[in-house]
């Protein structure tokens, strides 16, 4: 697909800030609207990847809800978008189901004990709430432990040894999820696996959720054979309503982190130091390892000059690495980090008490619109 191109000019916006391009968004949206007239999937964004709800509205406009994870995003969705809301937590606590129920469209129970659990309150519910059960299909092309659902000894799902057919009786759905970040072969292999595995209990459910990790609108995602896959899988099974949850999908490509450079200092290189965390605003850098560009930097000796790049807590680890510039920096240049609205904005701290950066959109019509600036009030508030 052809992406609107990045503005270039952010001397309007704050420092810190996230600031997102409703345009980009419109573009990934449109893409993942036309998946769904192509194949009869169903495609909702999982807010664990992209809960920017000043957005929820554009959103809905395209796909038909979101999933969440926990009561409060199950909270967050139904407020803020509306539509359908699928949930799924790796467990439900006492306290919290009766109000996930309150809510849901669709709920899935990652073990046969929690669904034993609250198998009588969820088909009791006058909501009707369709329930599925997670399988863990024991495959996965994820090579960072981390982030694969599908590792050994993973607490997500259930793996064909453990399965119940005998509790299987009100389950309407299975819901699994392997991908991360992923293209559409590592789909295609998910759907042969789980097939292989769980395909014999298909006759009896009603939906299928295939999860996330669908890299649906990065450049070189194989659009055309997501398309084959799924109308291959429902013309097996035309019986079953297939839904398909990314969050990176919606959000890739949509927005910045604008940063300043507060320092630079001397060790054996010239080091950075911003006014943003890698740690505490974009900890999947540390995590995944994950090095995102910088508008105008390059690789280490691609440009003349080369600076380390970090954040401003006292973490020595808070490093978000090595990229070389044009020119050299300086105290006050302006750093835009891109690609920095999903799974960005949702895993924030408020570690070392580090300044938050602040949350704006860029309108279709060019006007930015600065929806949230955060202090010490927002920083106390965290801490009790």
């Amino acid at each position: 697909m052809a992406y609107p191109k990045i503005r270039t000019d952010f001397s309007q916006i704050p420092s810190p800030c996230f600031v997102l391009d409703q345009t980009r968004l419109r573009a990934n949206l449109e893409l993942l609207s036309r998946v769904q007239r192509e194949t009869g999937a169903k495609i909702i964004c999982a807010l664990k990847g992209f809960s920017f709800w000043r957005a929820f509205p554009q959103v809905r406009g395209y796909l038909p809800g979101a999933t969440a994870s926990s009561l409060n995003e199950a909270l967050l969705a139904s407020r803020e978008m509306g539509g359908e809301l699928h949930v799924y937590a790796p467990a439900y606590g006492d306290g919290e189901i009766g109000a996930i129920l309150d809510l849901a469209d669709h709920i899935s129970f990652n073990s046969f004990a929690q669904w034993e659990k609250f198998r009588d309150k969820t088909l009791a519910h006058p909501r009707h709430p369709s329930p599925g059960i997670r399988v863990n299909p024991e495959y996965s092309q994820v090579e960072t432990d981390l982030y694969n659902p599908c590792a050994p000894f993973s607490r997500l799902g259930v793996v064909l040894s453990e399965f119940r057919e005998d509790l299987l009786e009100g389950v309407e759905g299975l819901h699994v999820h392997a991908l991360c970040e992923q293209n559409s072969d590592a789909f295609e292999g998910l759907i042969a696996a789980f097939e292989d595995k769980f395909g014999r209990f298909l006759s009896r459910m009603k939906w299928v959720n295939f999860g996330g990790g669908h890299h649906i609108t990065r450049e070189d995602y194989d659009v055309g054979r997501l398309v084959r896959v799924l109308r291959d899988f429902r013309s097996r099974h035309p019986h079953l309503e297939v839904v398909l949850e990314p969050g990176e999908a919606v959000g890739w490509r949509t927005g910045e982190l604008v940063a300043t450079v507060l320092d630079v200092v001397k060790n054996g290189m010239d080091l950075a130091i911003l006014d943003v965390s890698v740690s505490a605003h974009m900890p999947d850098c540390l995590e995944m390892p994950y090095r995102p560009d910088i508008l105008g930097a390059g690789e280490p000796g691609e440009k003349p000059h080369l600076f380390r790049l970090g954040g401003g807590t006292c973490l020595a680890g808070d490093v978000l690495g090595d990229y070389s510039f044009n020119v050299p920096l300086k105290p006050g240049d302006r750093i835009v980090i891109l690609d920095m609205i999903h799974y960005t904005m949702v895993k924030t701290s408020f570690f070392n008490g580090v300044r938050h950066p602040s949350i704006a959109t860029w309108t279709e019509d060019g006007r930015l619109d600065l929806h949230k600036e955060f202090g010490y009030e927002e920083f106390r508030a965290k801490l009790g």
